[in-house]
């Protein structure tokens, strides 16, 4: 009996070692995560109550931004796609210092995102309502003399459009459960209420409009010299460690094939689809269920997404 008892309290305490040094690490690579990508504080309790709310609680939009992995892919590929806009680029260009300072923008901006997706009303408008102050000042020229104005419906339009297409791309390809036509369509129906409280007069609410919005406003689009800068910033990207190195390229490289073909193109980007299927999926999948064990789904504030907005 007694050795029995010997070995019973050796193996609990070896368990309880075992669980609390996994603890520890967990906590460790979670920290180093997110601080990598520019999140220096815990998130804030999200508001689980439907009547105050900004987003329902039971919403799609929180399933799909709670996927830490998916969402730093489709942000990617957002922020490359918004590039191909000349007024929206002219925008960042003249008024943005991302080149300077990328991480704190990364912050504020995904500080935006996780109010919007999981605060409450009251907080979230309150965060709609700096942004709103902030583009009141983001006015300017673009190189081929045309005004543009951060609050221009049209522009708001386009970032939205732009970030919810890269979003649910990046998640039916990355992400941890499948999305059907209705998931898509709720989605973007639910996320289109930012944009309106943005300022945005006529925003896709289902993956039917926003893929005719796109096709609409395909003429529109240039790789300008200033694209080409942003385009090449984001690529490079800012890791330092030969570890965040190796991890970025392989979401900078999901993030391209996240984009539609077209834009891929007009970004001057060379993809290859067997390589992309063959290589580029797979290694990006691996790295994905990685940060899905490193985060939890209360993670939800770290994309490298940009806003619902031109300039933050």
């Amino acid at each position: 009996m007694a050795e029995f008892f010997d070995l019973t309290v050796a193996r609990a305490l070896g368990e309880q070692r075992t669980k609390a040094t996994v603890e520890t690490v967990h906590r460790r690579l979670q920290l180093g995560l997110r601080q990598s990508i520019g999140i220096q504080k815990d998130p804030p309790p999200a508001c689980m109550d439907a009547s105050l709310a900004y987003i329902d609680p039971s919403s799609v939009v929180r399933s799909i931004h709670g996927d830490l992995a998916s969402m730093l892919i489709g942000g990617l590929a957002s922020l490359l796609l918004q590039t191909l806009h000349p007024l929206a680029m002219a925008g960042v260009a003249q008024h943005s210092r991302y080149e300077e300072e990328p991480l704190g923008r990364l912050e504020r901006t995904a500080l935006f995102v996780g109010v919007t997706t999981y605060g409450s009303t009251d907080e979230a408008n309150r965060a709609i309502k700096q942004i709103r102050s902030i583009h009141n000042r983001v006015v300017g020229q673009a190189s081929d003399g045309r005004p543009y104005s951060a609050n221009d419906p049209e522009l708001l339009t386009w970032v939205h459009s732009s970030e919810v297409l890269c979003f649910l791309e990046a998640s039916m390809l990355y992400g941890p459960r499948p999305l059907s036509r209705a998931d898509q369509d709720a989605y973007l129906r639910d996320m289109a209420k930012v944009a309106y409280d943005l300022g945005a007069t006529t925003v896709p609410e289902s993956r039917a409009e926003l893929d005719n919005y796109f096709e609409k406003t395909r003429p529109e689009l240039a790789l300008t010299s200033e694209a080409k800068t942003a385009r090449d910033f984001v690529v490079r990207g800012v890791s330092r460690k030969p570890y965040e190195r190796a991890s970025y390229a392989t979401l900078i490289a999901a993030a391209q094939g996240v984009l539609p073909s077209w834009a891929q193109r007009q970004l001057g980007f060379v993809t290859l689809p067997v390589a992309d299927r063959f290589a580029v999926r797979p290694a990006a999948l691996a790295l994905c269920y990685a940060m899905r064990w490193i985060t939890t789904p209360m993670d939800y504030v770290v994309s490298v997404n940009p806003p619902s907005t031109v300039i933050t």
